[in-house]
């Protein structure tokens, strides 16, 4: 069943910024939403001007790995945006009438590129460190307990930069509430994701996604006719940022061993029995 398109922005609230969303009962939003409360105290954490974009480096210097420089406040900032992520999701009566299966397809898909537009919208900023060739060489030969997901990457330098060259580009734009909203939909909804049993359905709703997207933008910037064309660039922008980067960089530290897909799956089923 396709709902339409007011039913969708009465029940997630599109046209402005998110409620603060019940607690899924996981392992996830447990561990990543400890001292919580102390986040509106990092204000320095969400302010674009403090978002510095890093100098350039020779390809060689743009594979070193890098860490969080302030790790504790940085994770509570992007928890916020994780939680908040999955809630927009699980806020669409669309989303929640597609087969379980493919909620979890289009889980798997976008929830790397939702987040990076979550981040944002937030306006949340980072600042990272080289990791000491030493330090790096140690937990190598200790074996450290922090594993990596994906193809085992660590982050790097020219990772991080690309994340954060698709957040400045997108503060540039200065996109609206419902500019954010919709975007985040027409991500959402991609009939691309193989394996959809529905992929007419999803098709309709990304379609309905854009067309919001445009009519907000027209309205909203009436003498900016390359608008819209320029934040459809972005999509394909937000897809170049890679999962394993953001879980390795902002969550392998504090989930350990966990699969983050997995734990994503809890928040969005939220299933009662899982402890």
């Amino acid at each position: 069943m396709i709902f339409t398109l007011e039913e969708m922005k009465t029940t997630c609230h599109w046209a402005g910024y998110w409620k603060q969303p019940e607690q899924p009962q996981t392992i996830l939003y447990n561990i990543l939403n400890c001292n919580n409360d102390r986040l509106t105290n990092n204000k320095h954490l969400i302010r674009y001007e403090n978002n510095k974009m890093m100098p350039h480096k020779c390809h060689h210097d743009q594979r070193r790995v890098v860490y969080l420089e302030n790790p504790e406040g940085t994770r509570r900032a992007v928890s916020n945006v994780l939680v908040k992520t999955i809630h927009f999701m699980k806020s669409l009566p669309s989303f929640n009438q597609l087969p379980v299966e493919d909620q979890l397809s289009l889980l798997k898909d976008c929830w790397a590129p939702l987040f990076s537009l979550g981040m944002a919208q937030e306006q949340t900023v980072f600042q990272v460190k080289d990791v000491p060739q030493d330090g790096m060489l140690k937990r190598i030969l200790l074996n450290n307990q922090e594993t990596h997901d994906g193809n085992g990457s660590q982050p790097t330098l020219a990772e991080v930069y690309r994340l954060r060259t698709c957040l400045t580009r997108l503060w540039a734009l200065d996109l609206s509430p419902k500019e954010y909203a919709y975007l985040k939909g027409a991500v959402l909804f991609n009939p691309d994701v193989l394996g959809l049993s529905t992929t007419e359905i999803v098709d309709s709703l990304q379609q309905e996604a854009y067309t919001a997207l445009r009519d907000v933008v027209l309205t909203l910037h009436p003498g900016d006719l390359d608008r819209f064309s320029r934040i459809l660039l972005m999509t394909s922008a937000l897809q170049t940022i890679s999962k394993s980067l953001i879980t390795e960089l902002f969550f392998r530290p504090v989930i350990g061993q966990a699969d983050m897909f997995d734990l994503l799956s809890e928040m969005l089923c939220n299933r009662k029995e899982y402890s």
